[in-house]
Protein backbone atom coordinates (compact mmCIF):
# COMPACT_ATOMS: atom_id res chain seq x y z
CA UNK A 1 0.00 0.00 0.00
CA UNK A 2 1.21 3.59 -0.72
CA UNK A 3 2.18 6.00 1.08
CA UNK A 4 -0.05 9.24 1.95
CA UNK A 5 1.30 12.73 2.03
CA UNK A 6 0.43 13.58 5.78
CA UNK A 7 1.42 17.20 6.23
CA UNK A 8 -1.02 17.96 9.28
CA UNK A 9 -0.13 14.64 11.15
CA UNK A 10 3.88 15.76 10.64
CA UNK A 11 3.42 18.53 12.78
CA UNK A 12 2.44 15.98 15.70
CA UNK A 13 6.15 14.95 14.91
CA UNK A 14 7.25 17.86 15.75
CA UNK A 15 8.47 19.11 19.51
CA UNK A 16 10.31 17.03 22.52
CA UNK A 17 7.66 14.59 22.82
CA UNK A 18 7.24 11.04 21.53
CA UNK A 19 4.72 10.92 18.86
CA UNK A 20 2.16 8.14 17.90
CA UNK A 21 2.57 9.54 14.30
CA UNK A 22 5.90 8.07 14.10
CA UNK A 23 4.94 5.10 16.09
CA UNK A 24 2.65 4.62 13.06
CA UNK A 25 4.88 5.23 10.51
CA UNK A 26 7.24 2.70 11.88
CA UNK A 27 4.83 -0.30 12.31
CA UNK A 28 3.81 0.37 9.16
CA UNK A 29 7.10 -0.69 7.89
CA UNK A 30 5.91 -4.09 8.87
CA UNK A 31 2.17 -3.77 8.72
CA UNK A 32 1.33 -1.74 5.33
CA UNK A 33 -2.20 -1.03 6.41
CA UNK A 34 -1.19 1.26 8.77
CA UNK A 35 -0.35 4.11 5.83
CA UNK A 36 -3.86 3.73 5.44
CA UNK A 37 -4.73 4.43 8.88
CA UNK A 38 -2.28 7.37 8.51
CA UNK A 39 -4.11 8.73 5.05
CA UNK A 40 -7.65 8.17 6.66
CA UNK A 41 -6.78 9.68 9.75
CA UNK A 42 -4.86 13.05 7.80
CA UNK A 43 -8.66 13.06 5.99
CA UNK A 44 -10.11 13.52 9.12
CA UNK A 45 -8.50 16.39 10.05
CA UNK A 46 -8.34 18.16 7.07
CA UNK A 47 -12.29 17.39 7.07
CA UNK A 48 -12.61 17.85 10.64
CA UNK A 49 -14.93 14.93 10.87
CA UNK A 50 -14.21 10.93 11.73
CA UNK A 51 -14.23 8.94 8.81
CA UNK A 52 -14.94 5.18 11.00
CA UNK A 53 -18.40 4.19 11.06
CA UNK A 54 -19.96 1.32 13.07
CA UNK A 55 -21.08 -0.88 9.73
CA UNK A 56 -23.22 -3.03 12.16
CA UNK A 57 -22.36 -5.99 15.11
CA UNK A 58 -19.04 -8.30 14.22
CA UNK A 59 -17.83 -11.58 16.75
CA UNK A 60 -17.20 -14.47 17.19
CA UNK A 61 -19.33 -17.22 17.78
CA UNK A 62 -21.22 -17.60 21.09
CA UNK A 63 -20.02 -14.15 22.78
CA UNK A 64 -22.23 -10.67 22.20
CA UNK A 65 -19.06 -8.91 23.49
CA UNK A 66 -15.46 -8.71 22.97
CA UNK A 67 -14.98 -7.33 19.70
CA UNK A 68 -15.91 -3.44 18.56
CA UNK A 69 -16.76 -3.11 14.66
CA UNK A 70 -15.39 -0.80 13.14
CA UNK A 71 -15.00 0.57 9.09
CA UNK A 72 -14.22 2.98 7.03
CA UNK A 73 -16.58 5.25 5.40
CA UNK A 74 -14.63 5.74 2.15
CA UNK A 75 -12.86 2.41 1.32
CA UNK A 76 -12.06 2.64 -2.06
CA UNK A 77 -9.72 5.18 -1.12
CA UNK A 78 -8.04 3.93 1.59
CA UNK A 79 -8.56 -0.55 1.44
CA UNK A 80 -6.01 -1.29 4.02
CA UNK A 81 -8.96 -0.20 6.54
CA UNK A 82 -12.01 -1.22 5.08
CA UNK A 83 -12.12 -3.58 7.94
CA UNK A 84 -10.52 -2.44 11.58
CA UNK A 85 -12.11 -3.90 14.47
CA UNK A 86 -10.75 -3.50 17.93
CA UNK A 87 -10.31 -6.92 20.00
CA UNK A 88 -10.35 -6.58 23.86
CA UNK A 89 -8.57 -8.95 25.10
CA UNK A 90 -9.53 -9.86 29.01
CA UNK A 91 -6.43 -8.42 31.32
CA UNK A 92 -4.78 -10.77 34.46
CA UNK A 93 -5.90 -9.28 37.70
CA UNK A 94 -3.21 -6.85 39.00
CA UNK A 95 -2.26 -6.72 35.15
CA UNK A 96 0.52 -9.04 36.25
CA UNK A 97 1.93 -10.33 33.00
CA UNK A 98 4.62 -12.48 31.78
CA UNK A 99 6.75 -11.50 29.12
CA UNK A 100 6.71 -15.07 27.85
CA UNK A 101 3.16 -14.14 27.29
CA UNK A 102 3.16 -11.03 26.20
CA UNK A 103 5.08 -12.15 23.18
CA UNK A 104 2.88 -14.72 22.56
CA UNK A 105 -0.09 -11.51 22.57
CA UNK A 106 2.17 -9.52 20.08
CA UNK A 107 2.93 -12.57 18.17
CA UNK A 108 -1.09 -13.34 17.70
CA UNK A 109 -1.62 -9.98 16.70
CA UNK A 110 1.47 -9.54 14.43
CA UNK A 111 -0.07 -12.87 12.52
CA UNK A 112 -3.71 -11.81 12.60
CA UNK A 113 -3.66 -8.03 12.71
CA UNK A 114 -2.33 -4.48 12.26
CA UNK A 115 0.30 -5.32 15.37
CA UNK A 116 -1.13 -1.78 16.72
CA UNK A 117 -2.24 -1.78 20.83
CA UNK A 118 -3.51 0.01 23.62
CA UNK A 119 -1.99 -0.75 27.19
CA UNK A 120 -4.39 -0.45 28.98
CA UNK A 121 -8.22 1.30 28.56
CA UNK A 122 -10.28 2.53 31.20
CA UNK A 123 -11.71 -0.88 31.38
CA UNK A 124 -8.47 -2.67 31.93
CA UNK A 125 -8.25 -4.34 29.10
CA UNK A 126 -5.40 -4.83 25.93
CA UNK A 127 -6.57 -3.53 23.43
CA UNK A 128 -6.14 -5.04 19.34
CA UNK A 129 -6.27 -1.66 17.37
CA UNK A 130 -7.29 -2.91 13.59
CA UNK A 131 -8.45 -6.63 11.75
CA UNK A 132 -10.48 -7.58 8.89
CA UNK A 133 -13.57 -9.73 9.89
CA UNK A 134 -12.34 -13.03 8.61
CA UNK A 135 -9.48 -13.13 11.08
CA UNK A 136 -11.53 -12.87 14.15
CA UNK A 137 -12.44 -16.68 14.34
CA UNK A 138 -8.91 -17.89 13.77
CA UNK A 139 -7.42 -15.24 16.39
CA UNK A 140 -10.10 -15.99 18.50
CA UNK A 141 -9.10 -19.68 18.65
CA UNK A 142 -5.39 -19.29 18.61
CA UNK A 143 -6.21 -16.91 21.84
CA UNK A 144 -7.86 -19.34 23.57
CA UNK A 145 -6.71 -22.81 22.84
CA UNK A 146 -3.24 -21.78 22.71
CA UNK A 147 -2.45 -18.64 24.91
CA UNK A 148 -5.41 -19.75 27.22
CA UNK A 149 -6.93 -16.14 27.37
CA UNK A 150 -9.98 -14.94 26.66
CA UNK A 151 -11.77 -11.76 25.29
CA UNK A 152 -12.95 -9.11 27.66
CA UNK A 153 -16.55 -7.60 27.63
CA UNK A 154 -17.87 -4.66 25.31
CA UNK A 155 -21.49 -3.27 24.35
CA UNK A 156 -24.30 -3.72 26.95
CA UNK A 157 -22.69 -6.18 29.51
CA UNK A 158 -20.42 -6.25 32.32
CA UNK A 159 -17.02 -5.35 31.67
CA UNK A 160 -13.83 -6.65 32.12
CA UNK A 161 -13.16 -6.52 35.86
CA UNK A 162 -10.40 -4.57 36.91
CA UNK A 163 -7.79 -4.47 40.17
CA UNK A 164 -4.88 -2.88 41.95
CA UNK A 165 -1.88 -4.95 42.69
CA UNK A 166 -3.66 -5.54 46.06
CA UNK A 167 -2.11 -8.02 48.93
CA UNK A 168 0.59 -9.06 46.54
CA UNK A 169 2.75 -5.87 46.29
CA UNK A 170 0.71 -2.96 48.72
CA UNK A 171 0.91 -2.84 52.79
CA UNK A 172 -1.93 -0.66 52.90
CA UNK A 173 -4.31 -3.27 50.96
CA UNK A 174 -7.43 -3.58 53.38
CA UNK A 175 -8.62 -6.98 50.96
CA UNK A 176 -7.28 -9.30 48.38
CA UNK A 177 -8.43 -7.13 45.48
CA UNK A 178 -6.91 -9.78 42.72
CA UNK A 179 -8.28 -12.49 44.40
CA UNK A 180 -12.17 -10.86 44.56
CA UNK A 181 -11.36 -9.73 40.97
CA UNK A 182 -10.37 -13.18 39.63
CA UNK A 183 -13.27 -14.85 41.19
CA UNK A 184 -15.96 -12.41 40.22
CA UNK A 185 -13.95 -12.38 36.45
CA UNK A 186 -15.03 -16.46 36.23
CA UNK A 187 -18.17 -16.27 38.53
CA UNK A 188 -19.47 -13.57 35.73
CA UNK A 189 -18.82 -14.97 32.50
CA UNK A 190 -21.59 -15.32 30.72
CA UNK A 191 -22.44 -11.59 31.96
CA UNK A 192 -19.03 -10.25 30.49
CA UNK A 193 -19.32 -12.07 27.10
CA UNK A 194 -23.37 -12.12 26.58
CA UNK A 195 -24.73 -8.53 26.37
CA UNK A 196 -27.95 -8.50 28.18
CA UNK A 197 -27.97 -4.96 30.41
CA UNK A 198 -29.48 -1.15 29.56
CA UNK A 199 -26.00 -0.32 29.12
CA UNK A 200 -21.98 -1.17 30.44
CA UNK A 201 -21.22 -1.84 34.09
CA UNK A 202 -17.79 -1.81 35.27
CA UNK A 203 -16.26 -3.45 38.74
CA UNK A 204 -13.14 -1.73 39.96
CA UNK A 205 -11.36 -2.99 42.95
CA UNK A 206 -8.76 -0.62 44.99
CA UNK A 207 -7.18 -2.35 48.46
CA UNK A 208 -6.71 1.05 49.88
CA UNK A 209 -8.94 4.23 49.85
CA UNK A 210 -5.71 5.72 47.79
CA UNK A 211 -7.69 3.83 44.93
CA UNK A 212 -5.39 3.43 42.49
CA UNK A 213 -7.34 1.94 39.60
CA UNK A 214 -9.14 5.11 40.04
CA UNK A 215 -12.89 3.17 40.89
CA UNK A 216 -14.40 6.00 43.01
CA UNK A 217 -14.66 7.85 39.29
CA UNK A 218 -14.68 5.19 36.73
CA UNK A 219 -17.01 2.42 38.18
CA UNK A 220 -20.39 1.39 37.98
CA UNK A 221 -19.66 -0.77 40.80
CA UNK A 222 -16.13 0.52 43.07
CA UNK A 223 -15.07 -1.70 46.06
CA UNK A 224 -12.35 0.46 47.78
CA UNK A 225 -10.99 -0.94 50.91
CA UNK A 226 -11.17 0.80 54.27
CA UNK A 227 -11.09 -0.05 58.25
CA UNK A 228 -13.37 0.56 60.94
CA UNK A 229 -11.13 0.97 63.78
CA UNK A 230 -8.34 3.38 64.65
CA UNK A 231 -5.15 3.81 62.70
CA UNK A 232 -2.50 1.79 64.06
CA UNK A 233 0.25 4.41 64.89
CA UNK A 234 4.29 4.02 66.16
CA UNK A 235 5.24 7.12 67.85
CA UNK A 236 8.96 6.09 67.60
CA UNK A 237 8.61 6.40 63.99
CA UNK A 238 6.62 9.89 63.94
CA UNK A 239 9.63 11.72 66.28
CA UNK A 240 11.95 9.90 63.60
CA UNK A 241 9.90 11.68 60.81
CA UNK A 242 10.02 14.76 62.48
CA UNK A 243 13.68 15.00 63.51
CA UNK A 244 14.15 14.22 59.71
CA UNK A 245 15.51 10.72 59.63
CA UNK A 246 13.15 9.09 57.68
CA UNK A 247 12.56 10.87 54.76
CA UNK A 248 8.55 11.63 54.34
CA UNK A 249 6.55 10.50 51.14
CA UNK A 250 8.39 7.44 51.09
CA UNK A 251 11.64 9.00 49.78
CA UNK A 252 9.32 10.03 46.26
CA UNK A 253 9.40 13.80 46.35
CA UNK A 254 13.63 13.21 47.03
CA UNK A 255 14.03 15.16 43.55
CA UNK A 256 15.00 18.77 45.10
CA UNK A 257 15.34 19.90 48.57
CA UNK A 258 12.17 20.65 49.64
CA UNK A 259 13.82 21.72 52.90
CA UNK A 260 13.22 20.22 56.58
CA UNK A 261 10.19 17.95 57.52
CA UNK A 262 6.66 19.81 58.87
CA UNK A 263 4.45 17.87 60.07
CA UNK A 264 2.47 20.90 61.04
CA UNK A 265 2.39 22.14 57.32
CA UNK A 266 2.42 18.69 55.66
CA UNK A 267 -0.04 16.71 57.74
CA UNK A 268 -1.96 18.29 60.23
CA UNK A 269 -2.69 21.22 58.19
CA UNK A 270 -3.73 19.78 55.45
CA UNK A 271 -5.92 17.24 57.28
CA UNK A 272 -9.10 17.26 55.96
CA UNK A 273 -11.28 16.77 58.88
CA UNK A 274 -8.83 18.72 61.53
CA UNK A 275 -8.77 15.38 62.98
CA UNK A 276 -5.07 15.05 64.28
CA UNK A 277 -2.90 17.84 66.51
CA UNK A 278 0.32 17.16 68.63
CA UNK A 279 0.62 17.29 71.84
CA UNK A 280 4.37 17.75 73.43
CA UNK A 281 6.20 15.60 71.26
CA UNK A 282 3.20 13.30 70.12
CA UNK A 283 0.81 13.08 67.25
CA UNK A 284 -2.71 12.63 68.39
CA UNK A 285 -5.81 11.44 66.18
CA UNK A 286 -9.67 11.95 66.50
CA UNK A 287 -10.74 8.61 64.61
CA UNK A 288 -13.85 9.24 64.86
CA UNK A 289 -13.29 11.82 62.86
CA UNK A 290 -11.04 10.38 59.99
CA UNK A 291 -12.25 10.07 56.60
CA UNK A 292 -9.53 7.69 55.39
CA UNK A 293 -8.12 10.17 53.04
CA UNK A 294 -5.09 8.60 53.36
CA UNK A 295 -3.07 11.21 53.28
CA UNK A 296 -1.17 10.79 56.49
CA UNK A 297 -0.46 7.54 55.97
CA UNK A 298 1.04 8.54 52.37
CA UNK A 299 3.09 11.19 54.24
CA UNK A 300 4.71 8.71 57.13
CA UNK A 301 3.97 5.51 55.87
CA UNK A 302 6.55 3.73 58.33
CA UNK A 303 4.29 5.93 61.58
CA UNK A 304 1.16 5.37 60.31
CA UNK A 305 -0.54 2.29 58.77
CA UNK A 306 -4.87 1.09 58.28
CA UNK A 307 -6.66 -0.09 61.46
CA UNK A 308 -6.77 -4.18 61.91
CA UNK A 309 -10.57 -4.14 61.24
CA UNK A 310 -10.38 -4.28 57.18
CA UNK A 311 -13.26 -4.33 54.72
CA UNK A 312 -14.49 -1.85 52.35
CA UNK A 313 -16.64 0.41 51.35
CA UNK A 314 -19.15 0.23 47.91
CA UNK A 315 -19.24 3.19 46.03
CA UNK A 316 -22.06 2.85 43.30
CA UNK A 317 -22.77 5.33 39.81
CA UNK A 318 -19.61 6.93 38.97
CA UNK A 319 -19.65 7.44 35.15
CA UNK A 320 -17.71 9.30 31.75
CA UNK A 321 -20.15 12.29 30.25
CA UNK A 322 -22.49 10.22 27.55
CA UNK A 323 -25.84 10.77 28.64
CA UNK A 324 -25.29 13.67 31.25
CA UNK A 325 -22.09 14.97 32.85
CA UNK A 326 -19.10 12.91 34.31
CA UNK A 327 -19.80 11.92 37.66
CA UNK A 328 -18.12 10.26 40.55
CA UNK A 329 -19.90 6.90 42.94
CA UNK A 330 -22.17 7.67 45.11
CA UNK A 331 -21.27 6.19 48.23
CA UNK A 332 -23.96 3.40 49.38
CA UNK A 333 -22.70 0.62 51.82
CA UNK A 334 -19.54 2.57 54.19
CA UNK A 335 -18.32 -1.14 55.55
CA UNK A 336 -18.44 -4.54 54.29
CA UNK A 337 -16.94 -7.47 55.38
CA UNK A 338 -14.71 -8.89 52.02
CA UNK A 339 -13.39 -12.57 52.83
CA UNK A 340 -12.91 -15.06 50.21
CA UNK A 341 -13.99 -17.91 53.02
CA UNK A 342 -17.51 -17.92 51.87
CA UNK A 343 -16.38 -16.57 48.11
CA UNK A 344 -18.09 -12.99 48.42
CA UNK A 345 -21.60 -14.14 48.74
CA UNK A 346 -22.24 -11.04 50.39
CA UNK A 347 -20.61 -8.80 47.84
CA UNK A 348 -22.23 -10.79 44.70
CA UNK A 349 -25.83 -10.54 46.84
CA UNK A 350 -25.71 -6.97 46.83
CA UNK A 351 -24.16 -6.78 42.90
CA UNK A 352 -27.24 -8.75 41.80
CA UNK A 353 -29.64 -6.45 43.91
CA UNK A 354 -28.29 -3.32 41.90
CA UNK A 355 -28.82 -5.74 38.19
CA UNK A 356 -32.03 -6.89 39.42
CA UNK A 357 -33.49 -3.35 40.18
CA UNK A 358 -31.58 -1.42 37.25
CA UNK A 359 -32.62 -4.22 34.45
CA UNK A 360 -36.22 -3.37 35.25
CA UNK A 361 -35.86 0.71 35.74
CA UNK A 362 -32.87 1.24 33.32
CA UNK A 363 -33.43 2.78 30.19
CA UNK A 364 -31.37 2.04 26.88
CA UNK A 365 -27.74 2.98 27.16
CA UNK A 366 -28.71 4.53 30.71
CA UNK A 367 -25.57 3.67 32.98
CA UNK A 368 -26.56 2.78 36.70
CA UNK A 369 -25.59 6.25 37.91
CA UNK A 370 -27.91 7.61 35.43
CA UNK A 371 -31.02 5.95 36.64
CA UNK A 372 -30.13 6.61 40.54
CA UNK A 373 -29.79 9.94 39.56
CA UNK A 374 -32.97 10.35 37.36
CA UNK A 375 -34.91 7.99 39.81
CA UNK A 376 -33.31 9.41 43.30
CA UNK A 377 -31.11 8.40 45.56
CA UNK A 378 -33.62 7.71 48.63
CA UNK A 379 -35.71 5.50 46.25
CA UNK A 380 -32.17 3.64 45.55
CA UNK A 381 -31.42 3.42 49.04
CA UNK A 382 -34.70 2.01 49.73
CA UNK A 383 -34.13 -0.55 47.13
CA UNK A 384 -30.98 -1.59 48.15
CA UNK A 385 -32.12 -2.00 52.15
CA UNK A 386 -29.42 0.87 53.31
CA UNK A 387 -30.91 3.00 55.90
CA UNK A 388 -30.01 6.62 54.87
CA UNK A 389 -27.15 8.10 56.60
CA UNK A 390 -25.39 11.62 56.77
CA UNK A 391 -22.89 10.41 55.01
CA UNK A 392 -25.07 9.75 51.95
CA UNK A 393 -25.96 13.89 51.82
CA UNK A 394 -24.23 15.35 48.50
CA UNK A 395 -25.05 18.76 49.80
CA UNK A 396 -27.60 20.61 51.98
CA UNK A 397 -30.94 20.51 50.81
CA UNK A 398 -31.94 22.83 48.52
CA UNK A 399 -35.61 22.11 48.15
CA UNK A 400 -38.05 23.32 50.54
CA UNK A 401 -40.57 20.76 50.17
CA UNK A 402 -40.15 17.34 52.65
CA UNK A 403 -42.51 14.13 51.10
CA UNK A 404 -43.94 11.84 53.91
CA UNK A 405 -45.24 8.48 53.22
CA UNK A 406 -48.46 8.25 54.93
CA UNK A 407 -46.97 5.55 57.31
CA UNK A 408 -44.64 8.30 58.48
CA UNK A 409 -47.38 10.28 59.50
CA UNK A 410 -49.52 10.14 62.66
CA UNK A 411 -53.22 9.44 61.83
CA UNK A 412 -52.82 8.92 58.03
CA UNK A 413 -54.08 10.79 55.77
CA UNK A 414 -57.68 10.24 56.28
CA UNK A 415 -57.90 12.44 59.14
CA UNK A 416 -60.69 14.77 60.73
CA UNK A 417 -60.21 18.20 59.32
CA UNK A 418 -62.14 20.21 61.80
CA UNK A 419 -60.49 18.04 64.80
CA UNK A 420 -57.03 19.06 63.09
CA UNK A 421 -57.99 23.00 63.04
CA UNK A 422 -59.46 23.30 66.30
CA UNK A 423 -56.27 21.67 67.74
CA UNK A 424 -53.97 23.96 65.76
CA UNK A 425 -56.03 27.07 65.98
CA UNK A 426 -54.43 30.28 65.13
Amino acid sequence: MAKHDTPLLDELEKGPWPSFVTDMKRQAETHPECWDILGQLELSFKDRITHWKHGGIVGVFGYGGGIVGRYSDVPKQFPGVEHFHTVRIAQPAGLYYSTKNLRALMDLWDKYGSGMTNMHGSTGDMIFLGTRTENLEPLFWDLTHDLDQDLGGSGSNLRTPSCCLGDSRCEWSCYDAQDICYHLTMHYQDEIHRPAFPYKFKFKFSGCPNDCVAAIARSDFALIGTWKDDIQMDQAAVKEYIAGNYPSNGGAHAGRDWGAFDIQKEVIDICPTDCMWMEGDELKIDNSECTRCMHCINVMPRALKPGKEKGATICIGAKAPILDGAQFATMVIPFINVSKDNEYENVIDVIEQIWDWWMEVGKNRERVGETMQRIGLPTFLKVMEVEAMPQHVKEPRSNPYVFWKEEEVEGGWERDVQAFRKKHAA
